[in-house]
C-alpha cells in the first residue's frame, strides 16, 4: 500500500501552482476555453489523452496496467466561475474584471489535476478504469451536467458510479462532511412580469397598479409552502427580484418578479408550479391586471446513494481518521451533480477550508472568499482513497 499522504506532499506545491493559475483567469459558465486548454495541457504533461467534450469541457481515462479491470469509477470538478468582482486581497486575485472564482471550481479542478497525476503513476495498482471529467457550466441552466450526459460522459466505458467533492466555508480545513440519501434541491427560476395601468399617484382609482399586484402575489405564495406543501417535504420560495420602474408620483404600467423555488420531492414540485401559475394569474386578474409567469426547470434534486456514499466514507475514514469525518445536514442550495445522481450511483461530499486564521470564511458566492490551500491535500487524499480503496 502506498503513503497517500507522502506521496500528495509531493505534488503539493504544483497543485498550489495550478490553482492559483486558475484562480487568477476565471471564464464564465460555457466560456471556458482558456480554463479546458489549461487542463488539457496539464494531464497531457501527465502522460494522460484527453478529450473535448460539451465544447468547454475535458474527459480523459486512466485504465489499470493488468487485464483484471472491474469497472469504472468517474471523478468529477467543475470549471466554471461567477460574474462577481474579486475583492478577497489576494496576491493571485482575478486578472478579469467582474469574474471570479467565487464557488471554489478552481479548487476543485487542481484537485483533480492532482488527483490524475498521482493515479497515473500508480496505475499498476488500479483495479478499475478511472475517467476524469472536467465539466463546465455547473453554475447556469441548464448545467453542464445535463449537457456532458447527453453526449455520452456516462458510456464508454460505461460509468459504475460517480464521485464529486465541493469547498465547504462552514466546515474546518482537515475535514470532509457526508450526508447519505437525499441531500441538495431541485432548483427552479421563476419569472413573473405584472401588468397593469400606469398614471399618476395622486388619482390610484385611475390606475391599474401593478406594485400593488406584485406586492400580494409575493405575500399570498407563501401560502402555498406554509399550506399546501406536506410539512415533511423540504420547501423553499423565494423572491430576490421586484423591479418597478416609477416614481414618487408616478405608478408604472409593469412590474417584474424573480424568484427560486426549491424542494426535494418530484411530484410536489410540479404540483407546486402549478398551483404558483393558476395563484398568480388569479390574483392579478382579481385585482384588474394581467401577468407572464414563466418557469424554468432547474438542476433535480441530488441524491447520494446510501450503499456508495457508505463505502466512499469508510475508505476516506481510513486515510484521514474517524475524527476528520463529518455528518451534514439537507441543504436547500442546488448543484447540477444531482443530474449524475439520477442516472448512476453518485457521492457527492464536501470538504472543509476553513481557517479563521488566514480569514478563509466567508461563503461561497461572496467577493471576499477564499479558502486554506491545505484543504486541497484533504481532497486528493479523499480522492485516492476512494481510487485505491
Amino acid at each position: 500500500m502506498m503513503n497517500i499522504a507522502e506521496l500528495v506532499d509531493q505534488i503539493y506545491d504544483e497543485v498550489v501552482t495550478n490553482r492559483r493559475y486558475i484562480h487568477q483567469h476565471p471564464e464564465l459558465s460555457f466560456e471556458e476555453f482558456g480554463t479546458a486548454a489549461f487542463v488539457k495541457q496539464k494531464l497531457a504533461s501527465y502522460g494522460i489523452e484527453s478529450t473535448a467534450i460539451g465544447n468547454t469541457g475535458v474527459v480523459a481515462l486512466i485504465h489499470p496496467t493488468n487485464s483484471t479491470n472491474q469497472g469504472c469509477i468517474a471523478l468529477r470538478a467543475d470549471l466554471d466561475a461567477l460574474p462577481i468582482q474579486e475583492q478577497s486581497g489576494v496576491s493571485f486575485s482575478s486578472e478579469n474584471p467582474g469574474v471570479m472564482h467565487a464557488c471554489g471550481h478552481d479548487v476543485h479542478t487542481a484537485i483533480l489535476l492532482g488527483t490524475a497525476q498521482l493515479i497515473q503513476s500508480n496505475r499498476h495498482l488500479l483495479k478499475k478504469s478511472i475517467k476524469l471529467i472536467f465539466q463546465p457550466g455547473e453554475e447556469k441552466l441548464p448545467g453542464g451536467a445535463s449537457i456532458l450526459i447527453q453526449e455520452g460522459v456516462l458510456e464508454n466505458p460505461k460509468v459504475d458510479e460517480i464521485v464529486a467533492l465541493h469547498v465547504f466555508p462552514e466546515l474546518e480545513s482537515g475535514k470532509v462532511g457526508f450526508k447519505s440519501g437525499m441531500y441538495m434541491a431541485s432548483c427552479d427560476e421563476i419569472y413573473m412580469t405584472v401588468k397593469g395601468k400606469g398614471g399618476h399617484g395622486a388619482m390610484p382609482h385611475q390606475v391599474i397598479d401593478p406594485i400593488l399586484i406584485a406586492s400580494q402575489i409575493v405575500v399570498q405564495l407563501q401560502q402555498i409552502v406554509s399550506r399546501a406543501c406536506d410539512p415533511k417535504i423540504p420547501c423553499v420560495l423565494s423572491f430576490g427580484h421586484f423591479e418597478a420602474i416609477g416614481a414618487t408620483n408616478v405608478i408604472p404600467d409593469n412590474a417584474v418578479l424573480k424568484g427560486t423555488f426549491r424542494t426535494m420531492d418530484e411530484t410536489w414540485r410540479a404540483k407546486a408550479h402549478q398551483l404558483i401559475h393558476e395563484q398568480a394569474t388569479g390574483i392579478a386578474k382579481s385585482m384588474g391586471g394581467q401577468i407572464d409567469v414563466k418557469i424554468d426547470v432547474g438542476y433535480p434534486y441530488l441524491e447520494n446513494n446510501e450503499s456508495l456514499t457508505s463505502h466512499v466514507r469508510t475508505a476516506i475514514q481510513t486515510t484521514l481518521g474517524n475524527d476528520n469525518v463529518v455528518d451534514l445536514p439537507i441543504r436547500m442550495t442546488a448543484e447540477d451533480f444531482s443530474y449524475y445522481s439520477q442516472v448512476v450511483p453518485a457521492c457527492f461530499f464536501r470538504l472543509g477550508t476553513r481557517n479563521e486564521l488566514i480569514g478563509a470564511v466567508h461563503g461561497v458566492h461572496n467577493s471576499q472568499f477564499k479558502i486554506d490551500e491545505n484543504a486541497m491535500k484533504i481532497g486528493i487524499s479523499s480522492f485516492l482513497s476512494i481510487v485505491f480503496n
